[in-house]
């Protein structure tokens, strides 16, 4: 998780944040005096953007909602993109950040690469943030932290299964892309991220995953967060092939001025404050 810092926010007992990613813009106002989630926004492109694009589409779309003019006293960015790679904490070294990720993505010499440390992991995820989104949020907010989506959810998952004695098998729904996260005995086996385009490819990737790790689709359990509902084609595939499906929770408290979608959707947005 990074930090920028321009100047302190002023006191206003409201706090932001924001979830970035090339198919859609994600948006939570937390009013944290009332623990009231008073504005829930989601824009879903279609389609992945270029990230010059994305950045046209989120001064759009601050412009046209007067909620998100308003001062905060914290900002939130959360990065989702698949340019992440988790290292060992015992085996890092901040000389060699490109090394961690060259090999799985393409990168350039110009790419800022940031970290997050995942204490429960013992580990540190590598990623590439959107810097012109990160440069856009510092010129309008001021002070701000941004973290990649794998890092809430594994810190999260890992809360929720620190007393669990069976393998779970984690999967985030977003728009045309989901993470998978594998945990066992509150361990982290496997974290990684697909693009799909229909529901045979949902299911192949989770199947091809599990069976690497010798799950048998009879006996792990899944659990299925974000953009998924028990009425659409992406549950009823996985039903079809796994036997133990179930929705998530993101555990919280919150009170909302306008309920969210289920109790398993927006799961990293909302449990990124």
């Amino acid at each position: 998780m990074a930090q920028t810092s321009k100047e302190l926010n002023t006191l206003t007992n409201k706090d932001l944040s924001i979830q970035i990613s090339l198919s859609g813009l994600s948006f939570c106002i937390l009013q944290r005096d009332t623990n009231t989630i008073s504005n829930l926004t989601e824009i879903n492109f279609g389609k992945k953007l270029n990230y010059l694009v994305l950045l046209d589409h989120l001064k759009n779309a601050l412009e046209a909602n007067p909620n998100l003019q308003e001062t905060f006293e914290t900002v939130t960015v959360v990065h989702d993109n698949e340019i992440a790679n988790l290292v060992p904490m015992p085996l890092f070294d901040e000389d060699h950040l490109a090394d961690y990720l060259k090999f799985n993505s393409k990168i350039l010499k110009s790419d800022y690469i940031a970290t997050d440390d995942i204490v429960l992991n013992d580990s540190v995820n590598v990623y590439v943030p959107f810097t012109n989104i990160n440069n856009f949020v510092y010129d309008t907010f001021g002070e701000f932290t941004f973290k990649h989506v794998s890092s809430v959810l594994i810190e999260n998952i890992l809360l929720i299964e620190k007393n669990a004695d069976a393998p779970k098998v984690y999967v985030n729904v977003g728009q045309n892309h989901f993470e998978i996260i594998v945990v066992d005995k509150a361990k982290l086996l496997l974290y990684n991220t697909f693009d799909f385009t229909t529901k045979e490819d949902f299911i192949y990737y989770i199947l091809f995953t599990t069976e690497q790790l010798n799950l048998n689709p009879e006996t792990f359990q899944l659990v299925l967060l974000g953009e998924i509902a028990e009425d659409d084609e992406l549950y009823n595939i996985a039903y079809k092939y796994i036997r133990f499906v179930s929705f998530g929770s993101r555990n919280e408290n919150y009170i909302y001025t306008e309920a969210p979608k289920s109790n398993h959707s927006n799961f990293t947005l909302i449990n990124s404050f």
